[in-house]
């Protein structure tokens, strides 16, 4: 059973969709960092700041491709002709 952590990255992996290139990778980092932030972090906690830098990098790695640029400028196209 997947502790919150897990769970929640689960939850967010699963509403990307259909997962391509090295994204099925990346998502199985994910999880496994997930799990052990859910453990505690090793050590009495100590490797639980490295696990949350690395999880976050490696979620951050997962939605790079999924960002698109659609967004970035919701008034972009003003200035064109209709």
């Amino acid at each position: 059973m997947a502790g919150p952590v897990e769970q929640a990255v689960r939850d967010d992996v699963e509403q990307l969709g259909d997962l391509v290139g090295v994204e099925p990778s990346l998502s199985e980092m994910a999880f496994t960092l997930a799990r052990e932030v859910d453990a505690g972090g090793g050590e009495d906690g100590r490797l639980l700041p490295q696990l949350n830098r690395e999880l976050r990098q490696t979620l951050a790695q997962l939605l790079e491709g999924r960002a698109t640029d659609d967004d970035d400028d919701d008034l972009g196209d003003l200035g064109s002709p209709v």
